[in-house]
């Protein structure tokens, strides 16, 4: 699963990796250190031209009848096993998928001293660029509209699975384009090769939805002992 990462992309490197149109309106983003579901997170939509929209990380159907607070479904990750079937998801994936930018994301292994939570990113320095889908719900009572997504998560290649059995589908820039017009089908969600990702442990504060979401150093890298357990700072 994918429950927690990092946002440091600039307006420039936005445009430039997914090609948004130059003239576009400029966004003053600002760097996030632990960004958690049901928060506000960009994503990337559209076909041509494509456009950077803001929306909720948790995605609620467009046939929801509740209100939105009521939405209490873990909908942040689709597993590619039921986009196809699942009515929370069957709808986006033919019709309205995203690009989801991240730095790198935060997973956790179990290990005997409890959870430790692993920083990943990509080895090439690259943002990490996760498919996803994408819905708008309209709430009849309060009259809200709401644009919201969730992150595709797949069996974890060899080297994410020494950690943890579940990873985002990364996507390269030359598959964008398929994604987002829906040319390709299911046959781009793999996991990624061995090669693209690399990862270190880092401290369990981070293991708190409270941590500050301007803090750099939770994804600092920390050691461990043989049980687990964090040491200290490297």
């Amino acid at each position: 699963m994918c429950g927690r990462f990092t946002y440091t992309l600039t307006w420039q490197e936005t445009v430039k990796l997914y090609r948004l149109p130059l003239d576009a309106q400029p966004r003053d983003t600002q760097p996030r250190y632990n960004v958690c579901p049901t928060t506000t997170i960009d994503t990337v939509i559209g076909r041509s031209p494509r456009a950077l929209v803001p929306m909720r990380w948790g995605i609620i159907p467009t046939w929801w009848s509740k209100p939105s607070g009521e939405m209490k479904l873990g909908t942040f990750n689709a597993p590619v096993e039921t986009i196809r079937e699942k009515p929370m998801f069957r709808r986006a994936f033919q019709r309205t998928r995203c690009l989801i930018p991240v730095s790198g994301y935060y997973e956790w292994h179990d290990t005997t001293d409890g959870k430790q939570p692993y920083y990943f990113t990509r080895r090439d320095g690259a943002p990490i660029t996760i498919a996803g889908l994408w819905d708008e719900w309209r709430g009849r009572q309060a009259g809200e509209t709401i644009r919201s997504c969730a992150m595709i998560i797949t069996d974890a290649n060899q080297f994410v699975g020494e950690l943890h059995d579940r990873m985002p589908v990364i996507l390269e820039p030359g598959q964008f384009e398929a994604w987002l017009t829906g040319a390709a089908d299911i046959e781009l969600l793999k996991p990624a090769a061995n090669n693209v990702l690399q990862c270190w442990p880092v401290s369990r504060r981070v293991n708190s939805s409270r941590a500050m979401d301007d803090d750099s150093s939770l994804m600092e890298a920390v050691a461990i002992g043989a049980s687990g357990g964090v040491q200290q700072l490297v």
